[in-house]
């Protein structure tokens, strides 16, 4: 990985271009059975009903699964052939990076980013946790799955099978903490051993009552 400074509206068009051409590969792919539990466990802290945003939906395979589940679900994409996917699932999608939230505020109970995350510059990370926050109702949780810990590097990947390359922050445990802390409360923490040298953090995040 290349060190680089640069802004995540710098990353964006290459990300939807990546991410629209891998559309219905990713759509076909089988859960692994370790993000089935991280979701699980996350949908398990949820009241009956609530109302759940995923951001970074992909072709909504949570969103449906969380639909499925009894909850009042909106997905959010930045892949214009992503989110046709997730409305061919009968969920209520929309076009959308993570700086451009057009919801009212307040209005979701919980938030679900699964591996999204990870696109978002360090400098531009703050800004975009403030969004979530906003659209989170006080009290509401907020879930964040990220490949990282082992280091702290930002960049392309070598081997990246998308074209053109993504870009990638991989953070720390404690950058990733701290970035989290500085907007809300943490409720979990803990990291997966994926394999192939691969690690996971799960945030469990909760928007403070009182601000």
């Amino acid at each position: 990985m290349i060190a680089m400074t640069i802004r995540y509206a710098e990353v964006l068009s290459p990300l939807r271009a990546a991410y629209d051409s891998h559309a219905a590969w990713r759509d076909a792919l089988t859960k692994e059975p370790w993000k089935v539990a991280e979701r699980q466990a996350f949908r398990d802290r949820l009241a009956p009903g609530a109302r759940l945003l995923e951001i970074g939906a992909g072709t909504g395979q949570d969103s449906a699964w969380f639909q499925q589940e009894g909850f009042a679900v909106v997905a959010a994409d930045l892949s214009p052939v992503m989110v046709e996917h997730c409305r061919a699932k009968g969920i209520e999608a929309h076009v959308m990076d993570f700086l451009q939230l057009d919801f009212p505020a307040s209005s979701f109970d919980a938030v679900f980013a699964m591996n999204c995350l990870l696109h978002v510059p360090n400098h531009d990370l703050p800004a975009v946790l403030a969004a979530i926050r906003v659209v989170l109702r006080p009290g509401g949780l907020f879930f964040v799955g990220v490949y990282g810990g082992n280091e702290s590097a930002e960049g392309p990947i070598s081997g990246d099978d998308h074209k053109p390359p993504r870009f990638f922050s991989f953070r720390t445990d404690e950058q990733l903490l701290a970035f989290a802390a500085a907007s809300f409360d943490v409720v979990d923490f803990h990291s997966v051993d994926v394999g192939g040298g691969h690690r996971f953090q799960s945030l469990t995040l909760r928007r403070p009552d009182l601000d």
